[in-house]
């Protein structure tokens, strides 16, 4: 922890101050010289009158070349942002900075969340009766995974709630009866459960954004049951409904898991946990659905509630067909706005699929400029057999690299031998300390009138010759110090041997850097673009995403093919689901400006949860499958989807909001689509 007071620097200055002339970049044989020593006395003099004149004091009997003082001097300019009365201070002078250091990895959120907790704890007894003037802001990759996980989290669990009690409101209405309410949510939560399982299984642990996809599940799971009860007339028994119904039911459920296949096959995890989830639900829903609730229904139940919304959805139905042409134009529309954009109406930036709000990664920049903390883009990565290696390739590094920040080529750099050098480098160090006898010549003419007393630097002469047989220190030697943490961020044993990381801050000028390091010709040095890396990454896993996609279709193609056999069925079947995809991705680039990889989830969604609406308009074309019990299971599986998905439209998490508004809107018109392009009007029932 670090916030620009002199104090914090004490354990530190303890460890530097018995290693000193081993590890400070000073130490050259011209720098025990008489001139030298000279000049480093008379700079000691004018720092006595400083800030810190009390550690320089402190200091200066045993160590007047100020070696310590260079030491912390070059690890404050790595990141020296503004100071006032002895604190790191914003450019705008409203805020105080501090900097800490975790034991823990970014990546172990409990451990960080604890972190938080105890900052949080500390802040809170610190700030006191003052708390309702100061505001405590947090950021870092921390606690940004902390957030994450709590938003996703704290979303799903509470959509899903939401989810859950509108769809119960809406199904107890519907059914007036609690029995068949809860048999109605078996499906939904049977599939919940042995999605998690699944994923849990097969990666290991559960990602969060799988986890608030469950909240989804509620609106398609419970379409099944949907179809069952409100399907099912009075007198006839449920396994023959089912009997009548199972060939288009499961041919739908091929088709979603057809889909859903893209995601499975994908080598994205997220994407993949997705699928494995999606597709898991939805078969274990649909074997619940076909070979559970049938025996657990009561004999003889039909839903009344048919009776009063039936005609007036078949009414609706009939009068589709009208908005044909309207329809038309609309996907004319859609094809014209949509076509030039297809190459570029995907965003191809990883940034895009963060869950951290943009507020959030603003706050996150500007702390990070106010620190001149390094940026979070470029870094150069050595590799190397051993440790030492690696230490002496980052020094062979650095003078280029502070050739090149001389140059205006970038601002500044850390290395891990500013911690820790190599050995060699050590070894040079303790050859260029001088003898006694020499040392004691050369400080006795530097001190030529100066106003120092007599024998005041016999600890220093001391100090040298004991230097002068110390052993080189080891990575072991700074356990108990913040530097300690700082050479771990930055020195990293590897099972194939070590890694030196090197951040760099403000580079102005990518290319050149790019042509220096290539020059080296060293193959161990790789110079690491992390936000082109990670986009080009992105891309590729948005390519194989797509292309996985339009194999998804052309199998469901072939599979609707084979299953109705005749093209006229099929156009009826595919032509809704391809308007509804269209015109979806028209609205939603006209209010989102570009889509995302978790945008193309939704569209699979869209095309699993619209097939099954189309392919019940299709078995309703075909003789003796009229009446208006389809439609008003219809009606209401579509209006539960687009409650379960819609509320996640709401989301503070972009992916879960993406998904919802994709799907919710989707799944509307691919209803409403399906009821434009009908074959024929649907005849009533009774």
């Amino acid at each position: 922890m670090n916030n620009g007071e002199t104090e914090g620097l004490a354990a530190d200055a303890d460890f530097l101050l018995r290693h000193r002339y081993l590890l400070s970049s000073q130490v050259t044989p011209q720098h025990f010289s008489a001139a030298s020593l000279r000049t480093a006395l008379e700079d000691q003099l004018q720092s006595l009158g400083s800030a810190a004149g009390v550690f320089v004091e402190r200091l200066l009997p045993q160590d007047p070349t100020g070696e310590v003082l260079h030491m912390l001097e070059q690890f404050e300019a790595q990141a020296r942002p503004g100071s006032r009365h002895g604190v790191w201070f914003g450019r705008d002078g409203r805020r105080a900075l501090m900097v800490v250091q975790t034991h823990a990895a970014g990546f172990d959120i409990d451990a960080q969340e604890q972190a938080l907790a105890a900052i949080r704890s500390a802040y809170d007894q610190a700030a006191g009766a003052s708390a309702g003037d100061l505001r405590l802001l947090l950021t870092g990759p921390g606690v940004f995974s902390v957030h994450s996980r709590a938003s996703i989290r704290g979303d799903a669990e509470r959509f899903s709630v939401i989810a859950t009690v509108l769809i119960a409101g809406l199904l107890l209405t519907v059914y007036r009866s609690p029995r068949l309410l809860a048999l109605g949510l078996l499906p939904v939560a049977s599939g919940a459960l042995a999605g998690i399982a699944a994923v849990g299984v097969g990666f290991g642990a559960v990602h969060g954004i799988t986890l608030g996809f469950g909240a989804t599940l509620i609106g398609e799971g419970v379409d099944y049951a949907i179809y069952l009860f409100t399907q099912n007339a009075p007198g006839e028994a449920p396994e023959r409904t089912l009997q009548r119904m199972w060939p288009t039911l499961r041919l739908g459920v091929m088709t979603s898991v057809c889909g859903f296949s893209a995601m499975l096959l994908s080598g994205f995890p997220g994407l993949a946990q997705l699928g494995l989830f999606s597709i898991t639900g939805l078969l274990v829903a649909v074997a619940v659905t076909r070979w559970v609730l049938p025996a657990l229904l009561p004999q003889g139940f039909a839903v009344r509630a048919v009776a009063r919304l039936g005609p007036a959805i078949a009414a609706l139905v009939r009068r589709a067909p009208r908005l044909r042409y309207l329809l038309l134009a609309a996907v004319v529309a859609a094809l014209v706005y949509v076509a030039p954009q297809s190459r570029s109406m995907w965003s191809e930036d990883l940034a895009s699929l963060s869950p951290v709000p943009r507020g959030d990664q603003l706050l996150d920049e500007q702390l990070r400029r106010d620190l001149g903390a390094p940026d979070v883009r470029h870094l150069l990565l050595i590799e190397a057999a051993t440790q030492d290696e690696a230490l002496a390739a980052g020094e062979r590094l650095g003078a280029t690299l502070r050739r090149l920040a001389g140059e205006g080529v970038l601002a500044g750099f850390d290395a891990p031998d500013a911690y820790l050098p190599s050995r060699e480098t050590q070894l040079a160090r303790q050859r260029a300390l001088p003898p006694p006898d020499e040392l004691r010549k050369s400080l006795d003419q530097a001190l030529v009138g100066l106003p120092f007393r007599s024998g005041v630097f016999e600890p220093f002469l001391e100090q040298v010759e004991a230097a002068r047989h110390q052993p080189p220190v080891g990575r072991d030697a700074l356990q108990g110090t913040t530097l300690a943490l700082k050479l771990d961020s930055l020195l990293i044993r590897r099972t194939s041997g070590w890694a030196a990381m090197l951040p760099l801050r403000g580079v102005a000028d990518p290319q050149r850097l790019q042509q220096e390091v290539a020059a080296l010709n060293d193959g161990r040095v790789v110079l690491l673009d992390l936000k082109r890396e990670s986009d080009q990454l992105y891309r590729g896993y948005l390519g194989e995403a797509l292309a996985l996609s339009a194999a998804g279709a052309v199998i469901i193609v072939a599979l609707l093919s084979a299953s109705l056999r005749a093209w006229r069925r099929v156009f009826d079947v595919v032509a809704p689901l391809a308007a509804a995809v269209l015109i979806t991705c028209a609205v939603l680039l006209l209010t989102a400006d570009k889509l995302t990889l978790f945008h193309l989830v939704g569209f699979l969604l869209v095309v699993a949860v619209g097939s099954n609406y189309t392919l019940f308009f299709d078995r309703q074309n075909r003789p003796g499958n009229g009446g208006e019990r389809t439609y008003v299971s219809l009606a209401l599986a579509n209006l539960s989807t687009m409650i379960g998905f819609g509320l996640l439209s709401f989301s503070s998490v972009p992916v879960l909001a993406a998904i919802g508004t994709t799907v919710g809107l989707g799944a509307f018109l691919s209803l409403a689509f399906a009821a434009m392009l009908a074959a024929r009007a649907p005849a009533s029932v009774p």
